[in-house]
């Protein structure tokens, strides 16, 4: 029976990528060899890694002024390298901190630099965005996270300024339209919306990189990866094949716009659900509610246990909330489809006839 897929990352991915990906597995483009066989340096893998490239400029609006790379260690590595490339010894990066992820990326940046928390959502548990605060006209850049997995809170508003923004979009890229060029570097792990886990996606402008003055190992080097294109050591192959496969969805599914359009519907609908069911109760900011991961609770905690049992009997699984902040987390990534969040719309429901 169809289970329906709530998990946070990884994440569901489109059926028609898994057809694909696991054809692939046994027999690559006819090959008679696998994907998992094959040389990074062979022509068809790097027709992979060039359609990738296209299609990641193509669906973030970006020109040849930026560099797209493929890396590896997760968007927790970019939380250092980041600064590492970015931010000059004496120089100051600016940060808002908006939870879990932001606070890591504040922690490691102060190891290179002098870092300044404009802002912070902190004092309430992080249950919203700030936007009382004025754009630093100095400093190397301004970090942000666009959106938070954990509180399910997002930006539906980018800061504009004079120093270049630095986004963490690990749990919301495609998920929307952006315009790439705002921002000065964009990071993401793929495990969201663009792919499996296994590969980190940098989108950085070129004219950014090789300021600092600080000699940097070369694996941790944008510039050397830039220069390399990605190749500088053997790329997580099988993870960015799955992820072209999957930008090659979206585009085909009418782009980051009609993906937004498919998210805020499902979004609209569980939250009003949320809204209107006596049993339940959002956590965010209404303005800074998450359209990715939809985070809520039960007015009655000790009823946990059972509605997670209404969820696996309608085989919605991946729903139980972060263990850091407890209650529930429905994550409406691009891949899910409506059915799945009406299926879990009936589920509250049918709880609320029971505990209301």
């Amino acid at each position: 029976m169809k289970k329906h897929n709530f998990y946070a990352g990884p994440a569901i991915l489109p059926q028609s990528v898994l057809q694909q990906a696991s054809a692939s597995i046994i027999n690559f483009k006819e090959l008679d060899l696998s994907i998992l066989e094959i040389s990074h340096r062979s022509k068809e893998f790097e027709s992979v890694k060039d359609e990738s490239e296209s299609l990641v400029r193509e669906l973030l609006e970006i020109d040849n002024d930026y560099a797209v790379l493929f890396l590896s260690g997760g968007a927790s590595s970019q939380f250092f390298m980041v600064p590492m490339n970015l931010l000059p010894e004496h120089d100051t990066a600016h940060y808002v901190n908006t939870g879990t992820w932001s606070s890591g990326a504040i922690k490691e940046a102060k190891l290179f630099g002098n870092v300044n928390v404009i802002a912070s959502s902190e004092s309430d548990q992080f249950r919203h965005i700030p936007n009382q605060f004025e754009y630093p006209d100095s400093g190397a850049y301004l970090h942000i996270t666009s959106n938070n997995t954990i509180y399910g809170s997002q930006y539906h508003w980018w800061p504009k300024g004079s120093i270049p923004l630095v986004c963490d979009m690990s749990s919301d890229i495609f998920s929307r339209k952006v315009d790439g060029k705002n921002f000065g570097l964009i990071y993401a792990g793929a495990q969201k919306n663009m792919g499996p886990a296994g590969v980190t996606l940098v989108v950085v402008k070129k004219d950014l990189l090789g300021k600092t003055g600080r000699k940097l190992p070369s694996m941790l080097d944008y510039k050397i990866h830039m220069d390399k294109g990605s190749m500088y050591n053997t790329p997580p192959v099988f993870p960015i094949y799955v992820s072209m496969l999957t930008m090659r969805w979206i585009k085909e599914m009418g782009g980051p716009e009609v993906m937004e359009l498919r998210n805020n519907e499902k979004a609209a609908a569980l939250y009003t659900e949320i809204d209107n069911n006596p049993c339940f109760e959002g956590t965010v900011r209404k303005q800074d509610r998450s359209h990715m991961n939809v985070v809520f609770k039960l007015k009655n905690s000790d009823h946990e246990a059972e509605f997670l049992k209404f969820c696996k009997d309608a085989n919605c699984v991946g729903l139980q909330g972060h263990r850091s902040v407890g209650g529930f987390r429905a994550s409406l990534y691009n891949a899910l489809p409506l059915e799945s969040v009406n299926v879990l719309v009936n589920v509250m429901q049918d709880f609320a006839l029971k505990y209301a």
